[in-house]
């Protein structure tokens, strides 16, 4: 298995101030990544991945105050300068960045991945997102979200684009003869001239060829249409954590439209999104896990849970069919995933249930305990190489805590990831590679 660490969410909903949180650095500070990722790249962490969002949660009660307030999913960087901090004083550690196919042009984001796969020496993945949630789309002059397959028609297109133009510049084009003077040969460098629905480029990327050519193409999505766009391009899948069921429908889904792209399905892994609170024995991990409780009020999952499905659960009705839920979500096109996706698994559509249920339901989920493993190194191995071998054996998992940072992800890299190594269950590292290289060993 390959394994990632996620750090989407380093500060937020209270990380910054649990025990065991930084003395003397205080978000943003490049200091507090660049430690990260030495003690990852010394565990052997293959990549650190930063999801994003540009929106400060507002749809809970049409109010970004809850958010503000508790610090829930803000706030939040442009990655892309820590990275290159990042990779100063690293050598191996990879580096996932988002970016919105929904909101940004493929030129500026192809340029830019390929600026940074040179500092990086080629160690970038490019994280591909459909965005849903309204607070960022009104940052960019929508005044509504897309319609869902619209956006992923738009993320499809934009891919296509960023990988015509990273073509554009083939590294046999750059001569650099300094006896004549002839830095390429132009008759290698053409325009791409993509004229398209959502795009029109004329190319080529002004920029010369980088180590991995293009970086490794991460996608999320795991709905249908989210699938169908993963078999298009992606070479890594990021995939949600929860009942194995789930996972195993994902994977299968995923095997049948590769296999109907005419690609190999044993080529492309899933790194499963896994919360992990580790101690030294159960008791430890368990006593961590109440530290998290601790954190949560009501406001607080509102506005997680809104933002995160596009929806202003503040809405929802003293009792109501999770059908009705799910029509009134995608009525807006917003994302019936998430909570009301594993609702929806767990009990059907046609299931009634009590706006207090819900927020039972809601409480665990926006913690993530409904979804983590918690344990001894010995236990969550165990646990982990169970669910690996059930759900195809082909990628990994990208492991988050809820606990405080730096100490729950050193957790990780000292306890688990050594455990994890002793029993030979990792992929072998390969010093030196790119990051491409490494997650297809």
């Amino acid at each position: 298995m390959h394994i990632a660490f996620d750090l989407s969410f380093t500060h937020t909903e209270g990380r910054w101030a649990r025990a065991g949180s930084w003395v003397g650095r205080t978000f943003p500070d490049v200091r507090m990544f660049q430690e990260i990722a030495i003690s990852a790249e010394r565990a052997g962490v293959e990549m650190l991945f930063f999801g994003d969002g540009s929106g400060i949660p507002d749809t809970w009660r049409g109010s970004i105050a809850p958010a503000v307030e508790w610090g829930v999913q803000w706030p939040r960087q442009d990655m892309s300068p820590f990275i290159a901090a990042m990779a100063a004083v690293t050598s191996d550690i990879g580096f996932g960045l988002t970016y919105s196919s929904t909101f940004m042009h493929p030129f500026y984001v192809a340029r830019l991945l390929n600026s940074l796969d040179h500092v990086t020496g080629g160690r970038i993945a490019f994280n591909v997102v459909a965005s849903s949630r309204s607070a960022d789309a009104a940052n960019y002059g929508y005044d509504e979200l897309l319609e869902h397959g619209l956006r992923y028609e738009r993320m499809e297109e934009f891919v296509d684009v960023c990988q015509k133009l990273w073509d554009s510049v083939p590294p046999e084009a750059i001569i650099m003869d300094r006896e004549t003077g002839r830095f390429a040969d132009p008759a290698l460098i053409e325009a791409i001239e993509h004229r398209g629905r959502f795009f029109d480029v004329k190319g080529p990327l002004s920029s010369m060829p980088s180590p991995q050519g293009r970086p490794v193409l991460v996608q999320a999505g795991n709905s249908p249409r989210g699938v169908a766009a993963s078999a298009k391009f992606a070479d890594v899948v990021f995939g949600f954590g929860g009942s194995v069921a789930g996972q195993q429908r994902h994977r299968a889904a995923l095997d049948t439209a590769l296999v109907a792209e005419g690609r190999d399905p044993n080529s492309v892994g899933i790194l499963w999104a896994t919360q992990v609170i580790v101690g030294r024995t159960r008791a430890e991990a368990e006593a961590r896990r109440d530290e998290v409780l601790e954190f949560w009020s009501e406001e607080a999952v509102g506005a997680y849970l809104s933002h995160n499905a596009g929806f202003d659960f503040s809405r929802v009705p003293e009792r109501f069919a999770i059908g009705e839920l799910v029509e009134q979500i995608t009525a807006l096109h917003a994302t019936p995933g998430g909570l009301v996706g594993t609702l929806v698994d767990e009990f059907g559509l046609d299931h009634e249930m009590t706006r207090t249920e819900f927020f039972e339901h809601g409480w665990r989920s926006a913690t993530g305990l409904d979804h983590t493993v918690i344990g001894s190194p010995a236990e969550i191995a165990d646990a982990l190489e169970e669910n690996f071998a059930a759900t195809g054996s082909r990628g990994g998992y990208m492991f988050s805590t809820p606990l405080a940072t730096p100490s729950g992800l050193d957790d990780i890299a000292e306890l688990l990831v050594p455990e994890l190594r002793g029993r030979g269950a990792l992929a072998p590292a390969r010093p030196g590679g790119t990051l491409r290289e490494n997650l297809s060993a």
